[in-house]
């Protein structure tokens, strides 16, 4: 059974496409998530340029008597994140497929590399707390500012999946939930983006 649109109500194993004809604009949906992120890139825009132009302000960047971070763990957690550009995309596949189990399992495993992504934030921001404070200096400020609000998209983003996760199980891949699929994976692809550019922001002084 399909809708005025043409799109079917529910899919059954079959790619949406086959039931009707292709949709020709993104749904209100996929626009209204595009637009939240575009306000969310201008936001760490902005915290980008805030901390290069302190940067280019100082003499020594970090202050004297703060290490420059460190590569190595910041590198594995952003790798582990990146992780998830593939296994999101498969997530839409099979969505798209109507296969309830296995967009399930692919948002699974890619809630669970998110997870070890957070985790590993969580220990590299407790290790900094204790070499530094973000009241001591700007550096402090806008390094801590940069973490925390990259963090907090990440949660955001795993409560999402929850939501996402309840919704497949219970309901399977109606076209509601292909789409809250499609959104998901949007959201990860630009957090996964913005996780290389701190990643290369923060680390620039060790670089």
């Amino acid at each position: 059974m399909s809708d005025a649109a043409g799109l079917p109500r529910r899919v059954s194993g079959r790619p949406p496409a086959s039931s009707g004809h292709r949709r020709g604009a993104q749904p209100n949906g996929m626009w209204g998530m595009a637009l939240f992120l575009c306000s969310e890139v201008t936001v760490f825009g902005s915290l980008f340029g805030t901390y290069y132009y302190l940067d280019f302000r100082v003499r020594h960047w970090p202050p004297d008597g703060i290490a420059a971070p460190k590569v190595t763990l910041a590198a594995i957690s952003t790798a582990i994140i990146m992780l998830t550009v593939p296994t999101m995309y498969a997530a839409v596949r099979s969505a798209r497929r109507g296969g309830r189990h296995g967009a399930l399992g692919w948002v699974l495993l890619s809630m669970l590399l998110q997870a070890a992504f957070l985790g590993l934030q969580v220990a590299i921001f407790r290790s900094d707390l204790m070499q530094f404070s973000p009241r001591g200096s700007a550096y402090g400020s806008i390094y801590f500012t940069l973490l925390a609000a990259h963090d907090a998209h990440v949660i955001i983003g795993l409560a999402l999946d929850i939501g996402v996760l309840w919704n497949l199980w219970r309901h399977g891949v109606e076209r509601y939930w292909l789409l809250g699929v499609r959104g998901l994976a949007l959201y990860w692809y630009v957090i996964d983006v913005l996780a290389v550019i701190v990643l290369f922001v923060t680390l620039t002084p060790s670089l």
